[in-house]
């Protein structure tokens, strides 16, 4: 009788929410908040609780009421960047948030490249453990959800706000870490970063119901129990490593992925800007700002151009998405291992996007050199290209430009450069039709404007 008695009492409180203030693990210690904006605070308590929300950079209280089924939200405003401040919450009882800072709050997401701790695995990052000695910032602070699946969306994450140093930085994604340490330096103001990583992944998976809805030869299956790879499932990711996050205001993001779509490169031209369409409505804050970063190329072995012509996706995609931007990879590569040591370049080639295009900074330049036309004089292809007043090849060779005539035949060509443009030329083609450059599986990109941004691969033809 006794038991009985007990367990009635525990289901009573736990129907009637009868507990502390509880808070989701993006709302912390330690954590960034988004600039001069309102935020969202956000929880659960007992149903018709009265909850009262005091930030310390302010005098104002913030009240709301906690609904029947215990949830419970405000919006705050958020000052200049500074801190650090507390926040106080009461109603439920007494919860008190501490080493809060305001700043600028960016997520890093996408697959293995992105996700590769600064430690590195089986492959090394270059460099780690000099930038990992250089990682005390007190004012960046970092945010690691655990990875996990879901048929559903979740409304949590498990993770937690950690001040930038040593240890911490160690586990974070060295992209993410990294980026977010160039964006600190440079604007001298506090920087959050949210990082929602899962390796081996397909876009799908990254992307919701109703974002999938449009495709309808993606299958969501309807249970991902005893499923291996829940984690490539469409759907899985989105509910359990996005749909948690949208209430929490950022700046933008960052997004390395791809390397698993390879060889459905039109399809990936079509799901990837779904995908960012869909997560800016469902965050509800604009077209905020999404910089990606292109595959880097990988291997010689496959003969298809799969490479390549998801390359060529991502490239086209840049003029499809509004405000985004992409950081061109293609001389970051390793033939024999997919995850590429040099996780610096492609930080500093992302936050060339945000410093140069989000915060208008003069004088970054973030733009790769872009074809933009080709006109035939004789035997010669004269290609003109966007964002490059000069090009260069750092005074090597250019070795990577292919020429073909009427019959679809492609043969080494001889490249020069002249100002911004390059002129192609072969022996074997008298009349030339289309160039390609560096549009292979493996290659090491040679042509760069003066920047130092290097022209992604691209061809000039539209023939399978």
């Amino acid at each position: 009788m006794r038991k009985i008695t007990l367990c009635a009492v525990l289901v009573f409180y736990f129907f009637n929410g009868i507990a502390a203030i509880k808070l989701p693990a993006l709302v912390g210690n330690n954590m960034v908040l988004q600039q001069q904006t309102e935020v969202k605070i956000w929880g659960w308590a007992k149903a018709g609780s009265k909850i009262s929300i005091s930030p310390t950079w302010e005098t104002k209280t913030y009240t709301t009421n906690t609904a029947k089924n215990g949830t419970w939200q405000t919006v705050i405003k958020t000052p200049i960047p500074g801190g650090p401040y507390q926040i106080k919450l009461s109603g439920d009882g007494d919860l008190k948030l501490s080493n809060i800072l305001i700043g600028e709050v960016w997520v890093c997401s996408g697959q293995s490249n992105m996700e590769m701790a600064m430690r590195g695995n089986s492959s090394p990052i270059l460099n780690a453990n000099q930038i990992i000695l250089d990682a005390d910032h007190p004012n960046i602070r970092l945010f690691k959800v655990k990875s996990t699946s879901s048929i559903s969306p979740l409304d949590d994450v498990k993770g937690q706000w950690d001040q930038s140093r040593s240890a911490t930085a160690r586990e974070f994604s060295a992209i993410g870490y990294q980026f977010a340490e160039i964006l600190n330096k440079k604007l001298n103001v506090p920087i959050g970063m949210i990082m929602s990583t899962v390796g081996g992944t397909m876009v799908e998976a990254w992307m919701s119901n109703t974002a999938l809805s449009a495709f309808p030869q993606m299958k969501i299956p309807s249970t991902l129990e005893g499923n291996n790879y829940p984690h490539r499932e469409p759907t899985a990711l989105f509910n359990s490593m996005v749909a948690p996050l949208l209430k929490y205001n950022i700046r933008g993001i960052i997004w390395l992925q791809g390397e698993s779509n390879r060889h459905e490169s039109e399809l990936y031209e079509q799901l990837f800007p779904a995908m960012v369409s869909d997560w800016r409505k469902q965050w509800g804050i604009g077209e905020f700002p999404f910089y990606y970063g292109q595959i880097a190329p990988y291997g010689s072995t496959d003969t298809t151009r799969s490479g390549a012509r998801l390359r060529e996706a991502q490239l086209n995609d840049m003029d499809i998405i509004p405000n985004s931007g992409m950081a061109v990879l293609l001389d970051v590569g390793m033939e024999n291992d997919i995850h590429f040591m040099d996780k610096t370049i492609p930080a500093q080639r992302l936050a060339y996007w945000a410093l140069g295009k989000t915060y208008g900074i003069p004088g970054i330049a973030y733009q790769s050199p872009k074809y933009k036309s080709m006109k035939i004089e004789g035997n010669k292809a004269i290609l003109i290209f966007d964002y490059a007043p000069y090009l260069t090849s750092y005074r090597k060779p250019l070795t990577l430009f292919e020429v073909a005539g009427e019959d679809k035949v492609f043969h080494q060509a001889k490249a020069t450069i002249e100002k911004n443009t390059v002129t192609v030329t072969s022996e074997d083609v008298k009349k030339p039709v289309a160039v390609r450059y560096a549009y292979k599986e493996w290659v090491m990109g040679e042509l760069y404007n003066n920047d130092g941004l290097p022209a992604s691969s691209f061809r000039t033809d539209d023939w399978k």
